[in-house]
């Protein structure tokens, strides 16, 4: 599974700061960051050997370490690397949408199946429909209608265990 943080386990409005660190905008007063995680750990609960990709710009701030320090213990156990790793190019990286980024990830890895949850609608092409759960920027997965596609995509990838 192929995970970004903003817009899917908290709103997509994260600011950094040297001395605050990650904090929400203001206008996301009423959210917190990391707020989905729990959801995020049961709705993968039937499926054991989903393991997590970090697609997230966290890893470029925070590098992979400091990224997966801040998901709750069951999804840190789960994660095996990310989309970013120090010995890329950067400014290339950068320069690809999302999406491309995964499946070059993807590309690279050749998982049996795969699934992305991301609030990026660009660089994804109708071929992967059935692999991208799209997140609702400010609610992320506990929207309605983006969780139950995540249930039903989750169970069209990985079936139950």
């Amino acid at each position: 599974m192929y995970l970004d943080f903003d817009g899917v386990l908290h709103p997509e409005g994260v600011f950094w700061s040297r001395w605050r660190g990650a904090y929400l905008g203001s206008q996301y007063k009423d959210h917190q960051l990391f707020e989905h995680a729990a959801l995020l750990e049961t709705l993968l609960e039937p499926y054991p050997t989903v393991a997590i990709v970090l697609s997230t710009t966290w890893v470029r701030e925070y590098r992979y370490g400091g990224a997966v320090k801040r998901l709750p213990g069951r999804l840190r156990a789960r994660c095996v690397g990310a989309t970013f790793h120090s010995k890329m190019n950067r400014h290339a990286f950068e320069s690809l949408h999302r999406g491309q980024q995964v499946l070059e990830d993807v590309a690279r890895r050749q998982p049996r199946s795969w699934l992305a949850i991301d609030d990026a609608r660009e660089g994804w092409p109708p071929s992967v429909d059935t692999n991208v759960v799209l997140s609702d920027p400010t609610d992320g997965i506990a929207h309605p209608l983006v969780l139950d596609s995540l249930i039903r995509k989750l169970e069209q990838q990985f079936g139950r265990a």
